[in-house]
């Protein structure tokens, strides 16, 4: 392994001799010293010079000095007397101060020099953030007996729900970037019974606002032999939680950094069927409107104490085709939505199983879905499933006011680059 000490542990080699690296945050020249403040994956290291002449911002160094108390340093140590070892240098200076507290760059800015603009500790945070969600999503549900799976990003049609997609030439034929992996989750129900994905998806819709991309991360659950939608709901309720500790445990001074408010997942989260919700926020339309996402989640937080709001039976009109409905309510669906702090961030419900409903779903016409509906011909358990939007979740929890500010390398309607 590279021998070097992150910046986090300096203070455990008080007194000894060691070598650290990474990038020239900042230099500081005073009259008979200089300092450097060199930033590595782990935070910053003060390394205190006799030398005036110091490399600029962004190049990268590695340092051997001694590891010395100083009580204003970050870590309270700093490395003295040191060896400054110049690895590369910028072939410019970055598009703004890197070092200074809070960005002053405007969004499109930031966006358009992201290589760079990333490094900056604020906007590096919500990646680390989302990281560690990822890594409280796979942990939960390898807990509960999931196997994570890879499905294809290209497919031959476009026939997984209503949203528009990219058409791609594959070797001369049509095909398609995928818009959800849920036809091939589903199908991996019958070979795991417990299956999860993290990977990307792309939706062709032309959006322009502040909670849409083309492409973005998508976390993917489906379970078999459930009894209905709320089985898959309660699962849900148990990834949550464990990304919400994930990101306590692994990215705290991210959390710190962005000012994020990690929220309290309540043991059972709060439900309202969609028929209720319509009658309490007086709307009587097919569907939420974000307006009636926010007022649900200020009412669900008033009268329950809770940041998450489940609305079930949503109605068939409005859901894909292999949603099971309610036995009860042919019109409605086992189907629910989870609102976060005003926003729709999960979409989720039970599943057709038998291969008879889904002829019927589709009027006959199976002809378009027969690599899909192999797996009903050949017996499945009840199942169901849910997805996670990564950016939205990410943004939620730093209240980002745009869930560009959560993506590395966002896609939209006018963003290709870089």
């Amino acid at each position: 392994m590279i021998s070097r000490v992150l910046s986090a542990s300096l203070a455990e080699h008080a007194g000894r001799r060691v070598t650290i690296a990474g990038w020239v945050h900042r230099r500081r020249h005073l009259k008979s010293v200089s300092f450097l403040v060199v930033r590595d994956r782990a935070g910053l290291a003060q390394v205190v010079s006799a030398d005036g002449e110091l490399p600029p911002e962004e190049s990268v160094v590695r340092v051997t000095g001694t590891v010395t108390p100083a009580g204003q340093a970050p870590g309270g140590v700093e490395l003295t007397a040191p060896e400054i070892e110049v690895l590369a240098e910028p072939a410019q200076a970055p598009p703004f101060d890197l070092y200074r507290p809070v960005v002053a760059a405007t969004l499109p800015t930031v966006l358009d020099h992201a290589p760079v603009a990333l490094r900056h500790p604020l906007l590096r945070a919500p990646l680390e953030i989302s990281a560690a969600s990822v890594a409280g999503f796979r942990e939960t549900l390898d807990g509960l007996g999931f196997t994570e799976i890879h499905t294809p990003k290209i497919v031959a049609s476009a026939t997984e729900s209503g949203a528009n997609v990219f058409g791609i030439d594959y070797f001369g034929r049509r095909a398609y970037l995928a818009q959800s992996p849920q036809f091939y989750k589903q199908t991996m129900v019958g070979v795991f019974e417990r299956v999860y994905e993290v990977g990307p998806v792309f939706r062709a819709e032309p959006h322009d606002t502040v909670r849409h991309l083309a492409q973005y991360t998508s976390l993917d659950a489906e379970l078999g032999f459930v009894a209905d939608h709320r089985d898959v709901m309660a699962v849900l309720r148990e990834v949550v939680a464990g990304m919400v500790e994930s990101v306590r445990r692994r990215a705290a001074s991210a959390v710190e950094a962005a000012g994020a408010v990690l929220p309290a997942v309540p043991a059972e989260i709060p439900a309202v069927h969609f028929t209720e919700a319509q009658r309490l926020t007086g709307e009587d339309e097919p569907d939420l409107s974000p307006a009636q996402e926010r007022w649900l989640s200020d009412w669900a937080l008033r009268e329950h104490g809770s940041e998450f709001l489940f609305v079930t039976g949503y109605p068939m009109s409005k859901r894909p085709f292999y949603t099971h409905p309610d036995p009860a309510r042919p019109g409605y669906s086992n189907g629910f939505d989870l609102l976060f702090r005003g926003l729709e961030l999960v979409t989720g419900g039970q599943r057709l199983h038998r291969y008879d409903d889904y002829v019927q779903a589709l009027g006959g016409d199976v002809e378009p879905y027969e690599g899909y509906l192999q797996a009903f011909r050949y017996g499945m358990p009840p199942h169901g499933g849910f997805a996670l939007g990564l950016e939205r979740w990410t943004a939620r929890l730093t209240g980002a006011a745009n869930i560009r500010q959560t993506t590395a390398f966002p896609r939209d309607l006018h963003r290709l680059s870089p």
